[in-house]
């Protein structure tokens, strides 16, 4: 029987999960190959552990700092880490990066308005950006760990996460902190994301026929399509 946890545990550098996200990060790192370095690099929501375990940690070509609402302890001297808003980077020039990045992380923001404000700021802070979210579509929703979560009605939602304990969330002890946990995640539709994105190309990721999450990617001078026709050097 599938461990959904297990399948979906990012800490595993071999579950389901993490083996798709190496799946996606090396078609990223086709992208980035072709662009000039040393390349600066904003991670809106990642942390040293997501880079480590992909061999970018103590490379001196890249720079990385990485967003997160925490504070987070760095050791390695190209990689930092700052505390800071998605939809606020205030903090940062214009063009100041050379590459925006994020997994699963506009998801989270609690409203269409507040993920256009993150689009913004990414679009704003970088010269090329790859941004990654799950398909509303999908029928697993991937934070509640429940078959079509994302299509019952909200006052259900927030009745079943009060009483039970659905993938990394719940129970909830309050009708409060029960509609903050339902609230928090708003999946996105293909449509939602050229919203936010007017001149990103979009990447589907596909698990059985479906697609499963989409990336907004632009400014890398090439697309997906092309970087997978052509062989690159060291390929």
């Amino acid at each position: 029987m599938l461990n959904l946890q297990a399948a979906t545990n990012y800490d595993d550098g071999e579950s389901f999960a993490n083996r798709l996200r190496n799946k996606r990060f090396s078609l990223f790192e086709k992208l980035v190959r072709q662009l000039p370095k040393p390349l600066s690099v904003i991670d809106i929501g990642g942390t040293e552990e997501f880079w480590q375990q992909r061999g970018w940690i103590g490379r001196d070509d890249i720079v990385i700092t990485a967003l997160n609402h925490q504070g987070l302890e760095t050791i390695n001297e190209n990689f930092r880490a700052v505390r800071g808003d998605a939809t606020n980077l205030a903090g940062f020039g214009d063009s100041e990066f050379d590459v925006a990045f994020s997994n699963s992380v506009i998801e989270h923001l609690f409203s269409f308005e507040n993920q256009c404000k993150m689009a913004e700021e990414v679009r704003r802070v970088a010269k090329a950006y790859w941004i990654q979210t799950p398909n509303y579509w999908f029928p697993f929703e991937p934070h509640f760990h429940f078959v079509g979560w994302q299509w019952l009605p909200r006052s259900l939602r927030v009745s079943i996460i009060r009483r039970r304990r659905c993938g990394w969330r719940g129970p909830c002890g309050s009708v409060d902190e029960a509609n903050a946990v339902v609230d928090e995640v708003q999946l996105m539709t293909r449509t939602d994301i050229k919203r936010a994105f007017p001149k990103a190309a979009i990447w589907n990721e596909q698990v059985s026929g479906m697609v499963k999450s989409s990336v907004a990617y632009d400014g890398f001078g090439k697309s997906i399509e092309d970087v997978e026709k052509s062989r690159l050097p060291g390929q």
